[in-house]
């Protein structure tokens, strides 16, 4: 439910019927201290963590403002990429946090993007079997996605959050103001999500996003106040229904499996959002070949990747490494992938019949290098 106060700045994410974290929309951090102290902060140990990048832009006054609230602040600050996302940086922060003697009523607070709420989460599920964290998303990617539903994970070798964990966040703080520092392509591969979220749930949404191309990508605030608020709420209303991903919440990997794949392949040299666009406009060619979306709608969502900076084709890849690498994806079941595509926009479901031979077709429409060869 969401609860209107001073705008609807905040929601509550609930689970079993009771209220698991809150989520804050705000335009500033000068109420992140006031959020803080509503954990109890006076009596914890608090840790930020955060990346290179982001440690010289938010870092410094996040300190500041919670050094008077808590019993004290320090800072672990790791290298930023995702290749730095992994079970090497982890032991890292363990170490970090034994020397700095946090114990299990501490607190860990997540201070950047997508890689830094994953790793982080990871961290606060595992040491000492469990302690506190609070997410600050300061991507659109992470606002709009990571940083909700308790998924924490790093990656192993090549494979994309193959070790991982479920556990909730204690409070989300989402300030609008920090995706005006993100770069064209960092807020482009938001977009990414952001689009996800209207194709699997809400036509109307999408539909809204269309109509709002232009503020959106001026990063107009109070449209993107809208934008990250009404992805928040689509994403919190399935996550509430499926914490741990035993049903519905799997819809919120349309795309997730091709893009993994496409993402592992390119040595992540193409950023997250970016590999799930393509990844879901491949799973929408598969739907429109199904029948499943009319020849408008698979060409529309096709589009609107252009529209925000999203690729729509890609080369140096092979099909065939793509699909070999779907099926050591973690969302295999029982050697039976299990694939997320659309019954028209804004209604997507699970399916665990597409074939190899409908992958091929659908990663090389897709394909440049393949075209080039079929055109020649």
């Amino acid at each position: 439910m969401i609860k209107n106060k001073e705008a609807d700045s905040f929601m509550e994410v609930k689970k079993d019927n009771k209220t698991a974290y809150t989520i804050y929309f705000e335009q500033s951090f000068e109420n992140i201290s006031e959020k803080i102290m509503e954990l109890g902060s006076n009596t914890r140990k608090v840790c930020i963590v955060s990346d290179t990048n982001v440690s010289s832009l938010y870092r410094k006054e996040i300190e500041e403002r919670l050094l008077p609230v808590c019993r004290k602040v320090v800072s672990y600050t790791f290298i930023a990429g995702e290749q730095h996302k992994n079970l090497e940086t982890v032991k890292d922060i363990y170490r970090f946090l034994i020397e700095q003697k946090f114990d299990r009523k501490d607190l860990l607070i997540a201070l950047g993007g997508g890689v830094t709420g994953d790793l982080t989460g990871f961290a606060a599920a595992t040491y000492l079997r469990g302690i506190d964290f609070v997410q600050i998303p300061t991507t659109l990617l992470a606002q709009v996605d990571s940083s909700i539903g308790g998924k924490t994970g790093v990656d192993f070798d090549c494979y994309k959050n193959m070790v991982g964990a479920f556990h909730q966040p204690k409070m989300v703080y989402i300030n609008i103001s920090t995706l005006k520092t993100l770069s064209n392509e960092q807020f482009y591969c938001g977009m990414g999500e952001v689009l996800k979220h209207g194709l699997i749930k809400s036509s109307s949404y999408y539909e809204w996003i269309i109509n709002h191309m232009t503020q959106i990508c001026d990063r107009d605030p109070l449209v993107l106040m809208k934008m990250v608020k009404k992805s928040c709420d689509i994403k919190r209303l399935v996550v509430e229904k499926d914490p741990l991903e035993k049903g519905e919440r799997a819809l919120l990997n349309f795309g997730h499996t091709l893009g993994h794949s496409i993402e592992k392949l390119m040595n992540f040299q193409w950023l997250h959002g970016q590999c799930i666009a393509l990844g879901y406009t491949i799973a929408a060619y598969i739907s429109w070949k199904r029948n499943l979306l009319s020849d408008e709608e698979f060409f529309e969502i096709r589009d609107m990747n252009v529209g925000f900076e999203l690729p729509i084709s890609f080369s140096d890849l092979n099909a065939e490494e793509i699909l070999a690498a779907t099926k050591v994806d973690k969302k295999m079941e029982n050697g039976t992938l299990k694939f997320i595509l659309l019954n028209g926009i804004g209604n997507a479901f699970i399916d665990r019949t597409v074939t190899d031979e409908e992958i091929l077709e659908a990663v090389n429409y897709f394909n440049a290098d393949f075209r080039t060869e079929a055109d020649e």
